[in-house]
């Protein structure tokens, strides 16, 4: 089969003929239609520290996908070829004390696909059978692919409700994209959003941003006041990673307001505490992964009774031999979400 991974420990990608995978006791041979590029794809193509840290070469690549299962290996009952599937790809032991306190996200022997195990850059995936995701039969497989990237948005506005709340989005990368939407569908009054990226500024107001802000043409603040009638926003979502975003917008953020922090920052971030987080009684919450599967059902009623679309999201379909051109976009930022086209 092709396959896109990281054959070496350096920058770059390549596109290889591999056997196809060999399944495992409680494995599924999952078929792949459709899969997306994340930004945590990128930092693998790039050979950031964090993957170059991690990741033991060679690694198939990626994780966001929709396809069908065509096998079950050992073990596995009651899983017909043919069903429609997406998958959790954070790989849980079962027997940690998170584990077994109902946060199998923050496992201590957490596993990655597409990092730490073959992902789903290629024709075919084995996975865990108690990864799966059934697809919703009205989710087409282009937005079931979005699902996984999905659920790390929905979990960063849910950390608390958003019903006629202000919020303000720092960064317009496809999780911030899909925050707006999701406010929006969830009931969120005021919905602004920060960006030095005019294109995906201009993707937002698409996908349910009021208020659209580029840091580089002037500083958010006042712009945010003003929306705000001087009070600061309820909510603060930083999905950038960017210091100098969140250093910018948490004064923004109304006292006993919350915060959430999605965005991965490459190194410590100076903050005042005492004065913007203590004496102003915000609430901070730390985001990783999705809660496994309670978010994944609560996406799949909202994408399939059709209250959430993210349809406009979906800007480029490449097929597998086009990798280096979606990887391309996604470093110019001229896109949304990027889709390969693998089988079907």
């Amino acid at each position: 089969m092709l396959a896109v991974m990281k054959e070496s420990p350096a920058p770059g990608l390549q596109l290889k003929e591999v056997p196809a995978p060999a399944l495992g006791p409680g494995d599924v041979l999952v078929k792949v239609h459709y899969a997306s590029i994340c930004g945590t794809d990128s930092l693998i193509e790039h050979w950031a520290p964090w993957a170059a840290n991690r990741m033991k070469p060679p690694v198939i690549i990626g994780h966001e996908f929709a396809g069908e299962v065509v096998e079950n290996g050992p073990g596995v009952d009651g899983i017909r070829p043919g069903t429609r599937v997406s998958a959790e790809s954070h790989f849980f032991c079962g027997r940690c004390t998170q584990c077994r306190t109902g946060k199998p996200e923050i496992c201590s022997e957490l596993k990655i696909m597409g990092v730490d195990r073959d992902g789903a850059f290629a024709e075919y995936v084995a996975i865990p059978a108690k990864n799966l995701w059934m697809n919703h039969p009205d989710i087409p497989d282009q937005i079931a692919t979005l699902q996984e990237p999905l659920g790390n948005a929905l979990d960063t506005l849910l950390a608390e409700g958003v019903v006629g709340k202000r919020i303000l989005i720092t960064g317009a990368g496809p999780i911030g994209l899909m925050c707006a939407a999701l406010a929006r569908a969830c009931g969120a009054t005021r919905i602004m959003i920060s960006d030095p990226n005019e294109y995906r500024l201009s993707l937002a107001g698409k996908l349910g941003a009021d208020i659209v802000l580029n840091p580089k043409v002037a500083p958010i603040r006042e712009s945010v006041l003003t929306a705000t009638a001087g009070e600061g926003v309820d909510v603060l979502l930083e999905v950038s990673g960017n210091q100098d975003a969140l250093t910018e917008a948490l004064p923004l953020v109304t006292p006993g307001g919350r915060v959430s922090l999605l965005g991965i920052f490459r190194g410590p971030v100076p903050l005042r505490l005492t004065e913007e987080v203590i004496f102003r009684k915000l609430r901070i919450y730390g985001i990783t992964g999705r809660g496994i599967f309670s978010t994944w059902q609560t996406l799949s009623r909202l994408l399939s009774s059709r209250r959430l679309d993210i349809s406009q999201l979906i800007t480029h379909e490449l097929c597998l031999q086009d990798f280096k051109k979606g990887f391309e976009l996604m470093e110019a930022g001229r896109c949304g979400k990027v889709l390969f086209k693998i089988n079907g």
